[in-house]
């Protein structure tokens, strides 16, 4: 089992940044992929970047040049920083982790706000 707790939402206006986290706990498996999804009211969840532990990332093309995914493996954190924020960047953002047997596991989420 692997809890995922995430950190570093909030609100802020267009144009700013905000710099979210998420730390593993409770499994000795490595964690192969760790990445941000978020989540808009009846919308499905939507990926927004994914690390596996060699460094290889991956981003939605509604993010890329804005946003950078980045992960400790020693400290299995995985930390999405956010920049140039827009107001269709607000949802609910959850961090995933996927061990090496496919399981995946989630956050509770973190609330990010762009007002514009």
């Amino acid at each position: 089992q692997v809890a995922l707790v995430e950190s570093g939402g909030g609100s802020v206006q267009a144009g700013g940044s905000l710099r979210l986290s998420c730390a593993a706990s409770g499994s000795s498996f490595r964690l192969i992929v760790m990445g941000w999804y978020r989540q808009i009211p009846g919308k499905q969840r939507e990926l927004v970047a994914t690390i596996t532990t060699g460094g290889i990332r991956n981003y939605a093309d509604s993010v890329k040049g804005r946003f950078t995914i980045s992960r400790d493996n020693d400290e299995k954190t995985v930390y999405l920083q956010m920049n140039i924020l827009k107001p269709e960047d607000t949802a609910v953002y959850y961090c995933n982790a996927m061990i090496f047997d496919g399981r995946s596991y989630w956050g509770q989420g973190t609330q990010v706000t762009v007002s514009s």
